[in-house]
């Protein structure tokens, strides 16, 4: 049994076991964690108390500022349907598109059986507009040709221009627009008599007689005869702009008959002397 006991190892003895660390294989790795790891776009965020206190103020701000755009709405609408039962117009401009400065809308604004007299009316003041530039670019180089003429003719044109587009568009253009609209017999008076002194003008402004500084102010048949002798390409000018007045005249007339006939067949003649029926005899 001592023997046994002998040969036996002692369990209570510290045994040293050498262990090889190049024996074992490597560990492996941890695997490669996602970039939204830490980083999740779904996890709930502490807001601060503060950041949900400006958020209500915030709101409360928009929501005070849209009431008062729509009180304001409200506001500009009563005042739009007041003044359309006072029978003022509200014309917004938009014409030219580009740089609006007076109000056209034909198609909207005036009856259908009138809108095609309406359009040539409209194509008339634009004739007239084109009419007046293009005397004054003829006057022009009549006077930068050295002719002994003075700057006087070359002003003369300037004022044709400057007055003459707007006085026709406030003078007759838009009485006429606004008859159609509402039917006015004064508005067609009026319009009658300033569109009689534009035909007028139309038709002196063609012949240009040699009654106002030798009539050279005006590019018409008369001052284009006279030019030509001076200088070709000048008097070739004058000529144009003698066709483009008789071109004018001539639309000018045929609007003014349209308008009078529809004018003396809707009876609106006969609203522009209220005294008519009290002079007519009694049978």
């Amino acid at each position: 049994m001592a023997g046994k006991w002998g040969q036996q190892d002692n369990p209570f003895e510290e045994v040293e076991i050498e262990v090889n660390p190049f024996s074992q294989p490597r560990p492996t790795p941890l695997p490669h964690e996602p970039v939204s790891f830490y980083n999740d776009i779904g996890a709930p965020v502490n807001m601060p108390l503060d950041t949900k206190k400006d958020l209500k103020k915030k709101e409360k701000e928009l929501l005070a500022k849209e009431a008062e755009l729509n009180k304001r709405e409200q506001e500009i609408k009563r005042r739009e349907d007041a003044l359309a039962r006072a029978g003022v117009l509200i014309e917004p401009k938009n014409w030219p598109a580009f740089f609006p400065v007076i109000h056209v809308d034909i198609s909207n604004d005036i009856p259908v059986h009138l809108q095609r007299v309406q359009y040539v009316a409209f194509a008339s003041l634009l004739g007239l507009i084109i009419c007046l530039f293009w005397n004054f670019i003829c006057v022009t180089a009549f006077w930068i040709s050295g002719a002994d003429a003075g700057p006087k003719i070359w002003f003369l044109a300037i004022i044709y221009f400057i007055t003459g587009v707007p006085g026709a568009y406030y003078l007759w253009y838009r009485p006429l627009y606004r008859a159609m609209r509402k039917e006015s017999a004064f508005r067609y008076g009026w319009f009658f008599m300033f569109y009689f002194f534009h035909i007028c003008f139309c038709i002196f402004a063609s012949v240009a007689p040699s009654i106002l500084f030798l009539g050279r102010s005006l590019a018409g048949i008369f001052q284009a005869l006279s030019v030509i002798g001076y200088s070709a390409t000048i008097g070739i000018f004058y000529f144009l702009g003698f066709i483009l007045f008789v071109l004018e005249g001539l639309l000018s007339i045929w609007v003014m008959q349209r308008v009078y006939r529809y004018f003396r067949g809707s009876g609106k003649e006969a609203e522009m002397r209220p005294d008519a029926a009290s002079r007519r005899p009694s049978f």
